[in-house]
C-alpha cells in the first residue's frame, strides 16, 4: 500500500451566500474505513497538495462536491491516519461518479460507476495485477533453470516472458487506438520507453548516435499541450530526468535543456508558467558555482521578451534588473576594470585618534584590477565588521603563501568608505595581511560594489590572466583544490594547443 509524504494543504477559505449547482461531485464509500475524516489530494509538479478535507459517515462513505470543475489530472483519495490512498483520474467531462472499495485492498478491489475514464484506467491495472505474478514466476523459473543448467527449461521461460511482454504491448495499442483522447492513454503513453533504433558506424559511433536519438526523442510519447498531464506523477519526473540526467551540468546546456522544455509547453499556459517560475527561482537560489548564468538565460529569452506577463510590472523590473547586473560578471566574460586606490597601511591613523567624520587618510595612488600582469588573481572583497571576512582571512592568507610562487596576486579591496579606512588598516595589521595588494575606494567612485553585486561580505573571484572571471562566490577554504582543478585544466589545454 503506498502512502503519502509531506502533504502539502491549501486552505480555501470562503462564504457561500448562493447556494450554487455542484460542478463534481465524487461519491465513496471504502468499506472498513472507520476515521472521520478523509482528504481529496493531487499532484502539482513533484508534489501533492490536498484539495479537499470531508466528513466520513460510520459505514466509510463520504462526498468530495464543490462549486467549480476539478482541473483535468490524477487526483488521490487519501485515508488518514496513515495516509494510505489509491488514485481516481479526472477530466473535464467526468465530475461526477461513484467509488467503491475495502480498506487493506483499495487498489485491486476498486469498483466505479459513471466514468469511463477510471474504469479504463482500472482495467488496465488489473490486467496489469493479473500478469504481475505470471512475470514473477517465469523469472523465478528461468533462473532456476539457468543455475541447474537446463537450457531448454530456460529458453522456453524467456520466451515465455516475451509472450507476456507482447501481450502487454498489444493492451496498449488496442486502448490507443479506441481511446486515443483519454487521459488513460495519454498516461500509458507518457510511460513508455523510447525505442532506439540501431546505426551503423563503430559501437563508440553507434553508441553516440542512439543516445543523441535517445535525448532528441525523450519527449515524443508526451502531449505536452495536455494541462491534464500537470496534475500526474509522469511529467515531473520525466522533466526533471532530462534536466538533472541527460543534460551536461554546464550553465550552458542546462540553458538549452530548459528552453527546450518550456518551447515543448508553449501551448499548455499553465505548465508553462508553472515550470518558467520554478526554474527562475530555481537558478536564481542555486548555491553551485556560475549557475547564475542559466537565471541570466531565462530571464533575457522570456521575461525581458514579454513570455511571463503574469509577472507585474514592479517585479518584472526588478528580474530584469537583476540579470543585467549579473551578466558582465558570469564565469567566462572578462572580469569588469576598476580603478580604486592602493591603502596606505602605515600612513593611516588608528581609529580610535579620528577627530571627525571628513578627515582625509593617506593613500598610494590609483591601481586597476587589470593593471596586475599575474597568472591568477584572486578579487577578495572584505568589510573589517564582517565575521565570516575574518574567519576567511588565515586561510586567504595560507593559500597565497602557497600559491604565489605559482603566480597567484591577491587584489584585496576592503568594502569600507573613507570615514572608516582606519578599521580597514587595523584589521589588515592585526590579520596580517600585508603582503598583498591591498586597496579601498574612499569615495566608491569605481562603484564597485555595484558592478560585482557585492549584497554581503566576503566575495571572491578568481580571474585568468586574461582577467576573464574563471570562479566566484567560492569560500576561502575552496581556493586551494579550485585553483589547482583551473591549473591542470590549463596545462591539459595548452597540451592540446588551445
Amino acid at each position: 500500500m503506498k502512502k503519502i509524504f509531506n502533504l502539502l494543504f491549501l486552505v480555501f477559505l470562503g462564504i457561500n451566500l448562493v447556494s450554487a449547482a455542484d460542478a463534481y461531485k465524487i461519491d465513496v464509500k471504502v468499506n472498513g474505513f472507520s476515521e472521520k475524516e478523509a482528504y481529496l489530494g493531487y499532484h502539482f509538479g513533484d508534489k501533492q497538495y490536498i484539495k479537499d478535507t470531508v466528513s466520513v459517515s460510520p459505514d466509510g462513505s463520504f462526498v468530495f462536491k464543490g462549486e467549480e470543475a476539478l482541473k483535468g489530472g490524477v487526483y488521490l483519495v487519501i485515508l488518514p491516519p496513515d495516509n494510505q490512498y489509491f488514485q481516481i483520474l479526472i477530466d473535464k467531462d467526468e465530475q461526477f461518479f461513484q467509488v467503491e472499495t475495502t480498506v487493506g485492498n483499495m487498489n485491486a478491489d476498486v469498483k466505479i460507476k459513471g466514468s469511463d475514464e477510471n474504469q479504463l484506467f482500472y482495467s488496465y491495472m488489473n490486467f496489469l495485477g493479473q500478469l504481475r505474478p505470471k512475470a514473477e514466476g517465469l523469472s523465478a523459473k528461468m533462473n532456476e533453470a539457468k543455475e541447474a543448467g537446463n537450457t531448454a527449461q530456460a529458453d522456453k521461460a524467456q520466451n515465455d516472458l516475451k509472450q507476456l511482454d507482447v501481450d502487454v504491448k498489444q493492451y496498449q495499442k488496442d486502448l490507443f487506438t479506441n481511446h486515443p483522447k483519454s487521459l488513460t492513454a495519454a498516461i500509458i503513453k507518457a510511460s513508455m520507453e523510447v525505442e532506439v533504433p540501431e546505426f551503423k558506424g563503430s559501437k563508440e559511433e553507434s553508441d553516440r548516435k542512439r543516445w543523441r536519438y535517445y535525448k532528441a526523442h525523450w519527449f515524443d510519447n508526451f502531449d505536452m499541450s495536455d494541462e491534464r498531464m500537470l496534475r500526474s506523477p509522469v511529467l515531473f519526473k520525466r522533466i526533471d530526468h532530462y534536466l538533472t540526467k541527460m543534460t551536461v551540468q554546464h550553465p550552458d546546456s542546462i540553458c538549452n535543456s530548459v528552453s527546450t522544455i518550456l518551447e515543448l509547453l508553449k501551448d499548455n499556459e499553465e505548465g508553462f508558467k508553472y515550470y518558467l517560475v520554478r526554474y527562475l527561482n530555481e537558478y536564481a537560489q542555486s548555491k553551485i558555482v556560475g549557475m547564475d548564468a542559466v537565471y541570466v538565460c531565462i530571464v533575457e529569452k522570456y521575461y525581458a521578451t514579454g513570455r511571463a506577463p503574469w509577472t507585474d510590472e514592479e517585479q518584472l523590473k526588478k528580474i530584469t534588473e537583476n540579470a543585467a547586473t549579473l551578466k558582465p560578471i558570469l564565469i567566462g566574460k572578462k572580469a569588469p576594470d576598476i580603478q580604486v586606490q592602493l591603502l596606505d597601511i602605515e600612513g593611516t591613523i588608528a581609529a580610535k585618534d579620528v577627530e571627525d567624520d571628513h578627515k582625509k587618510f593617506k593613500t598610494e595612488g590609483p591601481i586597476t584590477l587589470h593593471s596586475l600582469p599575474n597568472e591568477w588573481t584572486v578579487l577578495f572583497i572584505w568589510d573589517p565588521d564582517c565575521g565570516h571576512c575574518k574567519k576567511s582571512m588565515p586561510k586567504i592568507i595560507e593559500f597565497y603563501d602557497t600559491y604565489k610562487s605559482k603566480g597567484v596576486e591577491i587584489f584585496a579591496l576592503c568594502s569600507r568608505v573613507y570615514k572608516d579606512l582606519p578599521a580597514c588598516a587595523e584589521m589588515i595589521k592585526e590579520k596580517g595581511m600585508i603582503n598583498w595588494i591591498n586597496a579601498v575606494d574612499p569615495y566608491l567612485q569605481s562603484k564597485f560594489k555595484t558592478i560585482y553585486d557585492v549584497r554581503s561580505t566576503p566575495q571572491i573571484f578568481i580571474l585568468d590572466d586574461n582577467k576573464e572571471i574563471v570562479s566566484k562566490r567560492i569560500g576561502a577554504e575552496q581556493l586551494p583544490e579550485v585553483l589547482d582543478q583551473l591549473i591542470k585544466i590549463k596545462a591539459e589545454k595548452a597540451l592540446k594547443g588551445e
